[in-house]
Order: C-alpha cells, then structure tokens, then sequence
C-alpha cells in the first residue's frame, strides 16, 4: 500500500515526502517492519522520509541511535516530526538533525494536539545561533518574538511569559547580585544576547532588589539618578514596605515608575482625587446588574464630577474617570483597557481576604501594567486605574 501510494504520487508531482507516523514505537516493537516501510516508500520514488514520534515518548538519545541506523540503510532525504507529549520534541528534533535530518516538521509556540508539536520558536534560535545552521536570515531571527506573539494573539492565548527565546520572563532579572553580575557582563545569565531573536533584557522590581536594580531602571525610564543620590535608599525602602502590603511591581512597572518619580520630586500632577462612589444593583433575577460609578476630581482648581454606566464596576469607574479627564487631556481618548487580572492575597479570609488588581493599559503605540492593592476590590480597581492614566500623562510631559 506504501509502494502503491508513494509511486501514484510521484507520478503527479516532482516532490513526495513520506510521513512515517508512529515510527519510533514502530521500530522499538519491530525494527525490521519499521524498516521495511520506509523501504518500501524509498524504492517507490520518495524524496523525503520523514521518521515521526507520533505518541511523543521517545526519548532523545533513542531518536538519534534509531535515526542513525535508519540512515545507515536508506538514501533519501530525511526529516523529524516530534510531539511533546514528554517535554522533549525540541531535544528530539535537535537530536535527530546532529544524526542527519535535513527537515524539521513543527509549528510555532508548540502549538499542536494534546501536549503540542515542537517548537519551531525554540529550534529556530538553537540552530542559528548555537548549531550554526544557516536556516534563517538574520532580520528573520530578530522578528522572532514578534512572529510567536502574532500567532498566540490569532489564537487567542495570553503570552507564555516563561517562554524560551521570547516571553517576557526569559531575560528578566529579579535578585541585587544576580543584576549587580548581569550590568557587568550579561554572559553571567544570558545564554545568547536577547535583542537576536527581538527580545530584550528586563531589570525587575521586588524586595530582593538592590542599589543596582533601582538605578538600572531609573536609566531606563531616563531619570538622572547617581549611586550617591540618598533617594535611592528612599525608593528601596518604599519598594520592600509597598510589597510588605501586597504590591508587585514585576507585572506593573508603570505603578513603580510612578512611585520613583514621586520619591524623586519628578512625577507631574494633572489632578487631585476628591471621591467616587460605584453603584452595583439588580432589579429582577433574569436581568443583567447594572454598574454605575461617580467620580469626583478637581483639575487646574476645577471640580469635576461624572457619572457613568457599565458592564461591571471596573468598566464604569474607567469610562467615568475618563469622562471627567478627557476634556482636560484629550490623549486620554485612544488609552484602553487590555487586561485584568485579580489575585487573593490571604487565602485564609475568604471574602475578607486582602487583593491585588493587576490591569494592564495601553494606546495605538505601547502598553503599560499597574497595580493596586486593598481588602475592597473596587479600591484596588482605583489605585490600578488611576496609575494607568497618571502613566499616560507623565509619558506625555
């Protein structure tokens, strides 16, 4: 039936490939069949055989011994189709290519049945950079996060952040030392130079920051700001005393930025907070509830008060404070609310418990993250959506 197959196509294209499904089982059950298949695919005019770990449990030492005496006995050109079922299909297709695979089948992020393909996103890089297989021009490798982020944004999946190569985690450092080592030489924590595949290095924000840390991102932000500067010691110890609270400025670097200007005299203010008041109420049980929020500002010693309705509390408290802002900053027109992310903070308090409100902002240009923390989630909504519009304006001045 393989002959039959591969010999009709041949016949009505210049190129047949022949997929061997589940051939790596196939072969540690019956090596001789397994031969004999992709024997017979060959001799009936195959250009390319491609051996496949269909259920994804092979292992990469048994993919490269199996490949190379497969490759021993056939001539054609040959290829690799690995699953990830074992967390291993990038291992196995790196593997199988130093045993003489010309092909890899895979799809970008992984993306695939049951625990996904292999991860066109990690072997790319590996090959390039580290294999020094020409596979990929070098303005294709730099678009590389860009072309992994389009594609799970088609999908409709959040970005893994701790994805190899390109989430937003794979160059990011957290600890005093671990950064004091990174600003000297990056090798000491960075396998390739991140900007290859269009990523970029992060300094991140916690209570295990150090002097290092908070400088890095004052330069980064373009504050000046030296090592002698006693402000420097100010901002670390409201850093450590906000996440003693609850903040976490990792996800919400927009809310420390604003927290640094503030302790170094730099942070614009546009308005001063008077009040809200947010309304939830439900008249009948088959109805949807209905959110309505007040907000009361004063701008240039003018007092602004708006109302408006929506979806949820969160949605009305934004369109107010907007409706109230927008007619002193109409900027504030194209920023939107991209994504909310709400985290218990004391688990042991059920509804009492303390929460963080993680949103994340943006315009036709960037995106921001800010945070806001209380025991009421409406209040913590606030912080977060008042940081998000204080960012904006400070980015603005």
């Amino acid at each position: 039936m393989i002959f039959d197959s591969i010999a009709y196509l041949k016949k009505q294209r210049d190129e047949v490939l022949f997929d061997a499904e589940h051939f790596f089982d196939g072969y540690k059950n019956n090596p001789e069949y397994a031969i004999k298949a992709v024997k017979e695919a060959e001799s009936a005019g195959a250009d390319w055989i491609i051996l496949c770990d269909t259920n994804g449990g092979t292992l990469p030492h048994e993919v490269r011994s199996i490949f190379e005496e497969v490759k021993k006995i056939i001539s054609a050109k040959m290829g690799i189709h690995a699953h990830n079922d074992s967390e291993l299909a990038v291992a196995n297709s790196l593997n199988a290519i130093q045993a003489g695979a010309e092909q890899v089948q895979g799809t970008i992020n992984g993306i695939g049945e049951r625990c996904g393909n292999a991860n066109l996103v990690s072997i790319i890089p590996n090959l390039k950079i580290k294999m020094g297989i020409d596979c990929v021009t070098n303005a294709q490798l730099q678009s590389l996060k860009e072309v992994s982020a389009f594609v799970d944004e088609l999908a409709n999946k959040a970005h893994w952040d701790h994805q190899p190569f390109v989430g937003k985690s794979a160059f990011a450092h957290k600890g005093g030392v671990h950064v004091s080592a990174v600003r000297k030489n990056s090798q000491t924590y960075e396998h390739i130079e991140p900007e290859k595949v269009g990523n970029h290095q992060r300094i991140l924000v916690s209570d295990l920051a150090g002097k290092g840390n908070v400088l890095h991102k004052a330069k980064e932000y373009g504050l000046d700001v030296d090592d002698k500067d006693p402000n420097v010691q100010k901002i670390l110890a409201l850093l450590k005393e906000s996440e003693n609270l609850g903040f976490q400025y990792e996800g919400a670097e927009a809310s420390f930025e604003l927290m640094m200007r503030d302790a170094l005299g730099q942070k614009g203010i546009f308005f001063e907070f008077i009040g809200f008041r947010v309304i939830v109420e439900k008249r009948k049980e088959d109805e949807e509830s209905i959110s309505e929020a007040t907000v009361k500002l004063r701008v240039n010693g003018i007092q602004e008060v708006s109302t408006a309705e929506g979806t949820g509390p969160v949605n009305a408290l934004d369109k107010a404070i907007k409706k109230a802002l927008i007619k002193f900053y109409p900027e504030l027109e194209e920023v939107n609310l991209y994504d909310y992310k709400v985290r218990i903070l004391e688990e042991k308090k059920g509804t009492r418990a303390k929460t963080r409100v993680l949103v994340e902002s943006g315009d036709h240009h960037t995106r921001w993250g800010t945070v806001g923390v209380s025991e009421n989630i409406i209040e913590a909504s606030w912080q977060a959506l008042i940081d998000s519009i204080d960012y904006k304006l400070n980015q603005k001045e």
